[in-house]
């Protein structure tokens, strides 16, 4: 009988090293999301206890007219925030790309909302899309209430959503862009294309790997989108509920009301939708993501 082989001393010390990282995902992910899944099927008490109550979360989830609000809500955000965003910081990326004076400094300014304090975003905003004394109603002489109208608060909150995220996404898009060959742009040069034709026909193609991480990156935090809102509208704002978010909802059902086994539930159906929604876009790649270099 041949003698059982261990583990070399290579292998055990590749083991020692990820352990930290598979420690960390198991206690800080795994574990979490398998007792938020739990909780979902149960009845909360105080003190942390619980009784398993069968399906009754989320019969009471799908039967009420708040939760689909909080849901189109998130999608909505979704709507207005993903295909400008990803639009903008491609522009930029493009823009930071070229030859100019300053790129530095224009890098650092575009990437600086990324580092500024969420609150400070919100105060700030909040200041400007003031109905009173807002420097926007200033600008167009009028008193339109921004936060305040069912209509336009989401619109709004979505704005500010953009203008914090096209930094970061262009940083990204712009590390892609600089990867391309400078070969495929002096045979389009020779040939006669266009700056424009040389974005659609090379640019876009060679860096939709990119552009297609940042999209999935982006979708995720729209759906889940929380401190924005949170801080941007209040909870006697006449406007809440049209601006409230699965991840809002789930604040206030958990925290405010204490009711953590429905909370639950919304947080299960949050991560359902955006696995859907990767689902789809990683189904979708094959038709306009190049891998080929």
């Amino acid at each position: 009988m041949g003698r059982k082989r261990g583990l070399s001393d290579e292998a055990k010390w590749g083991y020692l090293l990820v352990a930290p990282t598979i420690i960390g995902l198991i206690v800080l992910n795994v574990y979490p999301f398998i007792q938020t899944l739990i909780l979902s099927f149960s009845t909360t008490h105080p003190f942390g206890f619980y009784e398993i109550s069968g399906i009754g979360n989320y019969v009471k989830m799908f039967s009420s007219q708040e939760f689909w609000k909080a849901t189109w809500n998130s999608v909505y955000f979704c709507i207005l925030t993903v295909p400008v965003g990803i639009f903008l910081a491609l522009v930029t990326a493009v823009l930071l790309n070229a030859k100019i004076a300053g790129k530095t400094a224009f890098r650092a300014i575009y990437f600086l909302p990324m580092v500024v304090a969420p609150a400070a975003v919100a105060m700030v905003w909040k200041w400007i899309f003031n109905a009173e004394y807002g420097i926007i109603n200033q600008i167009l002489g009028s008193r339109v209430n921004w936060l305040t109208n069912p209509k336009l608060v989401l619109p709004a909150t979505a704005a500010v959503a953009v203008w914090s995220s096209v930094g970061y996404d262009a940083v990204l898009l712009l590390s892609g862009i600089q990867n391309i060959s400078k070969s495929y742009y002096e045979a389009a040069d020779l040939d006669g294309a266009t700056k424009i034709q040389q974005f659609f026909s090379i640019t876009l193609p060679m860096v939709s790997p990119t552009l297609f991480v940042v999209l999935i990156m982006r979708l995720m935090a729209s759906l889940k989108v929380y401190d924005l809102i949170y801080m941007m509208v209040d909870q006697t704002n006449p406007a809440l509920t049209s601006a409230q978010s699965l991840m809002y909802l789930f604040y206030r059902e958990s925290f405010v009301a204490g009711n953590r086994g429905y909370a639950s539930a919304i947080v299960i159906w949050t991560v359902l939708l955006i696995g859907i929604v990767t689902a789809v876009q990683f189904w979708g790649q094959k038709k306009w993501v190049n891998y080929e270099v």
